[in-house]
């Protein structure tokens, strides 16, 4: 089963993450952007504020291909349980945004279903969502504005494009409340993936 956390800057992810790996030391715990080489070219693009949005995503979908064929495949093929902090929907929330703020000519595509379209050959589909679900400003605070995806209004159109993944697929995703303490929070979200898991 591939579990996947996603949520705003600030919502809390990483902290669930790391309170998972604790109660499930025999899963395997990945994330997105990797530590690959092509990770670290997303992170070179990330801290520039002038980056080409088409550029930056494809560097995105490239670190997101060699991430499932070198580690979410294999780890599921081998009958792992896989908890990926941030996967395929971050690109389609975050990018999607970007294209949409950028001037960039997609031919009147919408940008979130084209983002999704470039993924929809090779990607695979997380089993179950779980969504720290976070107000904009909230977020915002809590990841300190630090670079241009942690801005108000960019993470508003962010989390626009996550409720519309939602709404498209309700059945995958378990909706959390991330406004609550980071106790309660890990607390719910270990209950989900123990239901999960169970189920």
């Amino acid at each position: 089963m591939l579990i996947t956390l996603e949520g705003l800057d600030g919502s809390g992810k990483t902290t669930v993450w790391e309170a998972l790996r604790e109660r499930h030391p025999d899963a395997t715990f990945t994330r997105e952007p990797t530590d690959s080489w092509y990770g670290e070219a997303v992170a070179r693009s990330i801290a520039a504020d002038d980056a080409d949005p088409l550029a930056e995503l494809f560097l995105y979908t490239a670190d997101h291909a060699n991430h499932l064929s070198e580690t979410v495949r294999p780890a599921l093929d081998d009958g792992d349980l896989v908890v990926s902090d941030r996967y395929s929907d971050s690109r389609f929330a975050y990018q999607a945004a970007t294209l949409a703020a950028s001037d960039i000519a997609l031919d009147g595509r919408d940008p979130l279903e084209y983002v999704k379209s470039i993924h929809a050959p090779f990607s695979r589909p997380p089993d179950a969502t779980i969504y720290l679900d976070l107000d904009p400003r909230t977020a915002a605070e809590r990841a300190g504005r630090t670079n241009k995806f942690e801005r108000d209004g960019y993470l508003a159109a962010v989390r626009d494009n996550y409720e519309r993944l939602i709404d498209a697929e309700p059945e995958r995703f378990v909706r959390v409340d991330a406004t609550r303490s980071p106790e309660a929070v890990t607390a719910r979200v270990a209950e989900v993936v123990a239901d999960l898991i169970e189920n």
